[in-house]
């Protein structure tokens, strides 16, 4: 199939995407497609292609820390530009099918998709809908809530030059809580929080820029992670800490936690994590189609509560998508290929 990765765009997230991108391009190549590897954020957009079975396709590595947004503006116009004319959207058009390697802001929000839609190109995984309404975790939670998920209470706070809300005191004096972006992916800029000095400390770093902020009880008990690919929800991960949470740097550098597949743990604790996973992934509207990963963390009493849905996880070497995938006795390629069989059948 001739096939266009869309890869790095505007988010936080823009070198994890880059080296998913990459990672997805040699698997499609194997399975003997042809590749077009696009950065619509890019001042050049195309990064490699069109290339074909045996031709070489470098690695990236990603950093320990997330890149600046002092760029995004630009990143941003150059995205929106790219896919709606010009040589990208011509590309697009004439794919069989385009595989979205993108994460967080505009890549997963439901904005890329949205555009796909309007223009009639065949994408991987949810469709604009199902994306817009994982991307933000405060109307997320409400929905998994809402659908009989456990969730945990949480408190919405942009803020600004006022007082720190009644209810997100209430929750920071009953403490520790969580405090993160309540739209951002990749754990970036996750923080425990322990009094409310240390809270306008974390304030501080996003006030001027205008950013929501979730705030939610710290959970002391293990963390687990499940995917779902179609309608196949693949093996438990656990997810063993050596850090407060598990944010950005931990994720992507190589031995920062131990990811165990399939978790230690009894088989009925595991089926009920696959039925969460699976119950989170249809509530909010993920069809047989397309895959997400749901991420649990576990309260002092051993009960798991839905943290959040991802619906574009990353698919770098280290990600744990693939991770799952391998403890079902799928190679990286058999991933990539099905979640391409998924968005063609």
């Amino acid at each position: 199939m001739r096939t266009v990765i869309l890869c790095g765009g505007e988010s936080s997230e823009r070198d994890v995407s880059l080296a998913s991108g990459r990672s997805v391009a040699r698997a499609l190549l194997e399975r003997g497609h042809e590749v077009v590897l696009v950065d619509p954020a890019a001042v050049e957009p195309v990064l490699a292609g069109p290339l074909r079975p045996g031709d070489p396709v470098d690695h990236v590595a990603v950093a320990k820390e997330p890149p600046s947004l002092s760029e995004q503006r630009q990143w941003r116009q150059r995205m929106h530009a790219a896919l709606t004319g010009g040589r990208v959207l011509d590309l697009l058009r004439d794919a069989d099918i385009v595989f979205l390697a993108l994460h967080g802001g505009w890549g997963e929000d439901g904005h890329v998709q949205a555009l796909l839609e309007m223009a009639g190109v065949p994408f991987t995984g949810a469709g604009s809908a199902a994306c817009a309404a994982a991307w933000h975790k405060g109307r997320a939670q409400a929905v998994l809530g809402a659908a009989g998920l456990p969730v945990v209470e949480r408190a919405l706070w942009r803020p600004g030059a006022g007082d720190v809300p009644e209810n997100v005191q209430r929750l920071v004096a009953a403490g520790p809580v969580v405090v993160k972006p309540v739209a951002d992916g990749s754990s970036v800029s996750v923080h425990r929080v322990d009094s409310l000095p240390e809270l306008d400390r974390v304030a501080s770093e996003v006030r001027s820029r205008g950013i929501e902020l979730l705030v939610e009880p710290f959970l002391p008990g293990r963390e687990f992670t499940v995917a779902v690919v179609g309608d196949q929800v693949l093996p438990v991960i656990e997810i063993e800490l050596t850090t407060p949470v598990f944010d950005y740097a931990a994720k992507y550098q190589p031995g920062a936690v131990s990811e165990v597949c399939p978790a230690r743990v009894p088989a009925a604790f595991a089926s009920r994590l696959r039925d969460l996973a699976l119950g989170a992934h249809r509530a909010l509207g993920f069809a047989g189609d397309s895959y997400s990963r749901t991420d649990f963390r576990c309260d002092a009493a051993g009960e798991p509560m839905c943290i959040e849905v991802n619906a574009l996880p990353g698919l770098t070497a280290t990600s744990l998508v693939p991770l799952a995938a391998a403890g079902a006795g799928w190679t990286y390629p058999d991933l990539i290929q099905r979640i391409l069989d998924l968005a063609t059948r």
